[in-house]
């Protein structure tokens, strides 16, 4: 899965950049050169998830970019997704794989290296791993692990650092040793996502 890209947005539909809808948001970084999108509204019914699902779908479709779906199964093969991201209330990785075979790539969320290590020999294609800085979304999941974490994972899988990355800070996920990053805030809401795109993978591939 070298082929992944560097940066992954999870969506919230509650944010956006100022003067623009949540979805003008997304295709405007989709525009920019954004290739992975994660359809996370975990509060939406299969009804009302579904037709997000189609319309981000189109959008992805447009720009050639790749569209996970988290958790739902269904949905992400009823819309010809490309992957599928599990958390810890999912379907463990095999049984996913069972059902879905070879349509899908799976993601999985992690909180330590050991999780890392168990979603890799489970057979995950990728996982996000944090959450790295405090943030206010993932204060939930207890006191953050640190970029100097990153250091300790040994499963050769790829690996979204997640929560609290900023532009500030991405120079601490590159000096341990990763150049991928997924966020939702820093790009959701940026005044100017074009630009703030540009500036994550400018710091990324430095």
């Amino acid at each position: 899965m070298n082929s992944l890209p560097a940066v992954y947005l999870i969506t919230d539909r509650h944010k956006h950049a100022p003067g623009l809808t949540f979805l003008e948001t997304v295709e405007e970084l989709l525009s920019s050169g954004l290739k992975l999108v994660q359809l996370r509204e975990k509060d939406l019914s299969a009804a009302e998830l579904y037709p997000l699902a189609l319309r981000l779908r189109e959008l992805t479709h447009k720009y050639s970019a790749r569209l996970v779906i988290n958790d739902r199964i269904d949905i992400a093969l009823a819309v010809v997704a490309d992957g599928v991201h599990l958390g810890g209330h999912s379907l463990p990785v095999p049984a996913a794989r069972e059902v879905c075979k070879d349509k899908l790539l799976i993601g999985v969320s992690t909180h330590s290296p050991d999780e890392i290590s168990t979603a890799a020999a489970q057979g995950a294609d990728f996982v996000t791993y944090g959450p790295i800085f405090a943030t206010e979304s993932k204060a939930k999941l207890g006191e953050p692990v640190g970029p100097t974490s990153l250091k300790k994972i040994t499963a050769q899988i790829p690996v979204y650092p997640l929560g609290g990355i900023k532009l500030s800070n991405i120079d601490m996920i590159c000096a341990n040793g990763y150049l991928r990053i997924a966020a939702i805030s820093a790009l959701l809401e940026a005044d100017n996502p074009k630009r703030q795109l540009a500036n994550f993978l400018r710091q990324l591939h430095k």
